[in-house]
């Protein structure tokens, strides 16, 4: 491992630029293809990601915030990026500067654009979300017309966009909550298309409905977690094997490394890490692994996980810490200081998943690759 670091995270280049010709593939050219980078990247990486799928030929960038969206900005990629979280109006100002697209549903963010617009002497192009059934950002439709059309009548601002989020799609093979919800959606279209507010955009899709649901009223797909070689939930791969569709063909792109930091010889019998969970049973060689949870190695892996050293499984013993854990490594030879420890991804013919870790931490693939510290270097390979 290059640098002086103790840990670094791999991005494979060539799974990226596959996964994103697979949805490619999927969502066909007739579509805009919206890769989703918010959280750095699901934390594979913000600019890093973002050029590879850029160059690979993805339209538009998905982020949570005027921050992400600034970045890429500041790192020269021009591609719309459309902000998919909420923006406080203090951000407003920097969001019209960057020219970033906004997802909107307050009448204050709308009056103070308006002002900006005007100001900036340059059209703000917005994205409204209707409320479909998640309860979460949305106008409600009983509101959206006359919110499209008081957003249409201030100069400056351009509806490009009418977008909505599925609520219960990756967690069951049953769709009907998400297709009354693309019933709700469609009839939020056909209201405004009867009142003349004809929006050119139309967006609804994760990655599960980009696979399950190929709808053609959609121009725009969003594909988050796919992007980066998960399946959503194994419910989705179910439901695409059911209904007999070609599922794409999924590459992981992160590898999370560390050296190891220390081999140390145990006794028999003696308690490893705090609180004394774990009991040695025989004379031990740990190895201790500089990452903790503040690295977003979660505490609830204590004494549950494994880790990867010369392509063998060694066992997480002890609790995490917040900069350490131990793994044993008395049955690997020749295991010496600073040699390289896989936390998530393949070594050999193993492989530690990030949906193996998520189901012993009791959550799911995309929390454990988000919580990655961002300050940990991500290096493309």
């Amino acid at each position: 491992m290059a640098g002086a670091h103790v840990e670094r995270v791999e991005i494979g280049r060539a799974a990226l630029v596959h996964n994103v010709r697979e949805f490619r593939r999927i969502i066909g050219r007739k579509r805009l293809f919206l890769g989703v980078v918010k959280a750095n990247a699901y934390g594979h990486g913000l600019l890093e990601t973002s050029r590879i799928a850029v160059a690979e030929g993805v339209d538009w960038l998905g982020v949570n915030s005027v921050d992400e969206g600034a970045a890429l900005r500041d790192a020269g990629i021009e591609v719309p990026v459309l902000v998919l979280g909420y923006v406080p109006l203090g951000d407003l100002e920097e969001a019209v500067a960057r020219d970033l697209r906004l997802t909107v549903y307050n009448r204050e963010t709308v009056k103070k654009l308006a002002v900006l617009a005007k100001r900036a002497g340059r059209d703000v192009r917005l994205h409204i979300k209707v409320e479909t059934g998640t309860w979460r950002q949305g106008v409600v439709p009983k509101d959206l017309g006359t919110f499209v059309r008081d957003v249409q009548s201030s100069p400056g601002l351009v509806v490009e966009g009418l977008s909505s989020h599925f609520a219960n799609i990756e967690d069951t093979t049953k769709h009907d909550y998400p297709r009354l919800q693309l019933d709700c959606y469609r009839a939020a279209c056909r209201e405004l298309e009867e009142r003349g507010l004809r929006i050119p955009i139309r967006h609804m899709s994760c990655t599960a409905s980009t696979i399950l649901f190929q709808e053609p009223d959609f121009n725009l797909a969003r594909v988050g977690i796919g992007l980066y070689g998960l399946w959503p939930s194994k419910e989705t791969y179910l439901s695409s094997a059911l209904e007999k569709k070609e599922p794409p063909d999924l590459k992981p792109v992160l590898t999370w490394k560390a050296r190891i930091a220390q081999i140390k010889k145990v006794p028999a019998g003696a308690f490893i890490g705090y609180g004394c969970t774990y009991r040695t049973t025989r004379p031990t060689a740990l190895a201790v692994i500089p990452v903790g949870y503040s690295d977003g190695y979660d505490r609830r892996l204590s004494n549950a996980a494994h880790i990867l050293v010369k392509g063998r499984r060694a066992p997480v013993r002890g609790r995490v810490a917040m900069d350490f854990f131990m793994a044993d490594v008395t049955d690997i030879p020749s295991v010496k200081l600073e040699d390289e420890a896989t936390l998530l991804g393949a070594d050999g013919k193993e492989r530690i998943a990030a949906e193996d870790l998520a189901a012993l931490a009791g959550t799911i693939g995309y929390e454990i690759l988000a919580r990655i510290n961002p300050l940990i270097p991500r290096v493309v390979v």
